[in-house]
């Protein structure tokens, strides 16, 4: 099978703007050494060229972590801006909310669900400094799961900071996956998508996978050749259902991991559940399918 031929959704892709570098300022060094390779921001334009010329449809990410960082989120507002101005690559975006604001952040989640009409929600709790199992933020879970809507949530470890002194004052802690499993138990309605392979707890993240119905996995900002054995093996097997697509752009071209999949052996039909099928099922999407 030829994968260009294949619909690509990805479900976890940065705006890669100005907007976006505000927001995360404090670790822009940091990625560019991790990286190795430039880390600029492109006008919205050109990050929509490079996105068609993927021949990817993205859920775009917004980021808010304005209490740790002090920087001004990339806002929901911003991301459902870039989804109406190009409808044929953007399907939607997943919202940011900052949870130590409180009563602000579950105001601003209303209004990502109800006024924007955004997808759900990431989060990132290394770069916000908190664990999603934290008791003080169960009143904006709750009010996440009475809208409906699924979240993204990093697990594992990040670039964000990494070989900096300190890792910039970031824990790793934060993104274990247990706080997943804590947060899905409490939830069982709460549709939880683990963002990236988990590691070094990718055993972990797949023992939630199996033991939570409501839990589910994508597998972005990881090269395929690179997913711990243990994913790759349960990715045709236990996982078939549950493993959906994403790239973590900018941080990885979009040509260079579907080459990379490619390589993977994996059957036509398998790379038709990772690329859509799943995604299009457990997130709803089937209904945005870009029109040819």
């Amino acid at each position: 099978m030829q994968l260009s031929t294949v619909r690509r959704i990805d479900l976890h892709c940065h705006p890669n703007t100005q907007e976006w570098f505000d927001a995360i300022e404090p670790y822009v060094e940091a990625l560019r050494t991790y990286w190795h390779r430039p880390w600029a921001p492109l006008r919205e334009q050109q990050v929509i060229d490079e996105l068609k010329r993927a021949e990817v449809e993205v859920l775009m990410v917004a980021f808010d972590t304005e209490t740790v960082t002090g920087c001004p989120p990339c806002s929901n507002d911003y991301v459902a801006g870039i989804r109406d101005r190009h409808p044929d690559v953007v399907l939607n975006a997943w919202a940011s909310v900052d949870p130590w604001k409180g009563e602000a952040a579950i105001r601003e989640a209303e209004h990502a669900i109800n006024d924007l009409g955004l997808i759900g929600f990431h989060f990132h709790p290394i770069c916000g400094d908190f664990s999603v199992d934290d008791p003080r933020l169960r009143p904006l879970f709750e009010r996440i799961d009475e809208l409906g809507v699924p979240v993204l949530i990093d697990v594992g470890t990040t670039g964000m900071g990494a070989g900096s002194p300190g890792g910039l004052g970031r824990r790793l802690r934060r993104s274990h996956p247990l706080a997943i499993d804590d947060l899905a138990a409490q939830f069982p309605r709460l549709k939880i998508v683990a963002a990236h392979p988990g590691w070094p707890w990718t055993d972990e993240v797949l023992m939630i996978c199996l033991h939570k119905g409501n839990v589910f996995w994508e597998t972005s900002g990881w090269g395929p050749e690179y997913f711990p054995e243990s994913l790759k093996r349960d990715i045709p097997r236990r996982l078939k259902d549950k493993i959906m697509f994403g790239s973590d752009y900018p941080s990885l071209a979009h040509v260079r991991l579907f080459d990379s999949w490619a390589k993977l052996g994996y059957s036509d039909e398998l790379m038709e559940r990772v690329f859509h099928l799943n995604a299009e099922r457990i997130l709803d999407l089937a209904l945005a399918r870009r029109i040819t």
